[in-house]
This record gives C-alpha cells, sequence and structure tokens, in this order.
C-alpha cells in the first residue's frame, strides 16, 4: 500500500474520532512521525473537521437561563392578598351628629367605590398586558428549544456516520475561487450510497442548486441534487464506484453536464 493508499483508507478519519485501534493508532502515529506527507494528511483532516464542527455548533440564546429561572420564581411565588381599605365601626353618637356623619361616610364611600373601581380597572389591564407578553415569551420560548432539538438532532445523526466504520469520507476542499468552501461526501461502502454535508457551502442564490458529481472513470456522473433538508440524512444517489467528487452551483433542477467555472469544491479518494 503506497502513501496516497494509506492516506484514503481511512485510518486517519478513524484516528482522529478515537475508532481506531491501539495497533492501527500505533502505526500511523510512527508512520506520522517518518512521512511527511502522511502528517501533513492528519493536520489537514483535523483542521476539516474542526471546522466542520465549528459550523454545527449550536448556541443557546444568551437570556433563555435567566428566562426560565425567572419563570420558574413566578410560579412559585405565592403572593399576600391585604385588604384594600380598613373599615372602622364608628362608635355611638348623638342624633344630630349621626345625619352629619351619615352624609359624610357616605361621601367617604363613594370616593373610597370610585378608587376602587379605577384599581381594579387598572390591574386587569396590566394582569392581560402581562399575560400577553407571558404567553409571548412562552411561544419564544418553544420556538427556540425546537430548534436547539432540530440542531442536536443533525448533530448526532452525524455523529452516527462518522462512527459507522462502513462510511468511507471523503473531504471536498474549495477550488480557486472558492477557497473557504468545504463539504463532506459519505459513501457507504455496503450500500453504494451517497450523502452529503454541504452546510459550509454558501447558501445558494435564488433559482440555483448545488449539484454532487462523481468522477468515475475520469468522467463525471450525476449524483444528486444537494438540499438543506437531505443534509447528511437522505442518500443523494447510488454510486458503484469513483476516484473523486465534486460539487457544482447549477440551475434548480440540475446540469446532465457540471458547469466547470461553478465548481465550488473537490475531493479525490
Amino acid at each position: 500500500m503506497n502513501t496516497k493508499e494509506y492516506i484514503s483508507s481511512g485510518i486517519i478519519e478513524s484516528y482522529i474520532l478515537g475508532l481506531a485501534s491501539n495497533e492501527e493508532a500505533g502505526i500511523l502515529e510512527c508512520v506520522m512521525k517518518n512521512n511527511a506527507e502522511v502528517r501533513a494528511a492528519v493536520e489537514e483532516a483535523q483542521k476539516t473537521l474542526e471546522d466542520l464542527a465549528t459550523v454545527q455548533a449550536v448556541q443557546p440564546p444568551n437570556d433563555l437561563k435567566s428566562k426560565i429561572w425567572n419563570k420558574i420564581q413566578q410560579e412559585q411565588t405565592v403572593e399576600e392578598v391585604k385588604p384594600a381599605i380598613s373599615v372602622d365601626i364608628p362608635a355611638v353618637k348623638p342624633q344630630e351628629e349621626i345625619k352629619i356623619q351619615r352624609n359624610s361616610n357616605w361621601k367617604g364611600y363613594t370616593i373610597a367605590a370610585s378608587v376602587l373601581f379605577l384599581v381594579s380597572v387598572a390591574g386587569n389591564l396590566f394582569w392581560m398586558n402581562d399575560q400577553s407578553k407571558t404567553k409571548e415569551e412562552i411561544a419564544k420560548m418553544k420556538s427556540e428549544k425546537q430548534s436547539l432539538n432540530l440542531a442536536m438532532q443533525k448533530m448526532n445523526q452525524k455523529m452516527e456516520m462518522f462512527a459507522n466504520p462502513d462510511m468511507q469520507m471523503v473531504m471536498l476542499k474549495g477550488v480557486e475561487k472558492h477557497t473557504d468552501s468545504k463539504a463532506m461526501v459519505f459513501w457507504d461502502k455496503k450500500t453504494k450510497e451517497v450523502y452529503l454535508n454541504g452546510e459550509s457551502l454558501p447558501k445558494a442564490p435564488e433559482g440555483m442548486q448545488y449539484q454532487l458529481w462523481a468522477i468515475a472513470d475520469g468522467k463525471p456522473v450525476s449524483a444528486g441534487m444537494y438540499t438543506e433538508e437531505k443534509d447528511s440524512k437522505i442518500a443523494l444517489a447510488n454510486i458503484p464506484k469513483a476516484q473523486a467528487f465534486a460539487i457544482t452551483l447549477e440551475k434548480q433542477g440540475g446540469s446532465p453536464t457540471p458547469t466547470m467555472e461553478n465548481m465550488y469544491v473537490m475531493g479525490e479518494i
């Protein structure tokens, strides 16, 4: 087995992911010390996997923790209800004074009733407004939780593919015009199905779509159209053999032949 065959065997990816046996890891570490090309391939593979992991990283909203904690405190707090007003029972007075006091009391009760009514209306408006805000916050938190769950599901799917010994990983690197672009092909050795992780590619313009190509016997063969919904979880095509993979940007629906000037990434097996 020559150096290129050893590099493309998948042992480097298995070593980086911690899936290689002690014997395989020992051999690779020994080869790295004496072979600059293998050492460079290991360093490049580590950087590419780190870049892909960075793209997939999920950062929860900064205020999510405080929102959850505040909501828990609100639900656990029991407010003590105090009497709005206290009414003192007047002492028995002479009859003339009772008439004067009676008129005064009615005026006081009328004022107190008006104040209580205004307080009640204001309280209801505040409560309704507060309830509306709470519902909005709960809806927002649910939406954020769903987004986090979807992101975690996608991450778990990718990790399962990384750990699958039947999956051959082919790293696709950016060509001259798109040096910052990256992608990774997962090629199932048993079923020959091809999956694509293309989330590091720039967002396709309106009316355009990324197309994966397998290079077999020096000829490009369409390996399917990429969409975000298919990313890493739905096979794009069944490819029996290939020496390399490439991605071009084509019109929506694809092209029978690749548009070479629109090639973004390419990688040999």
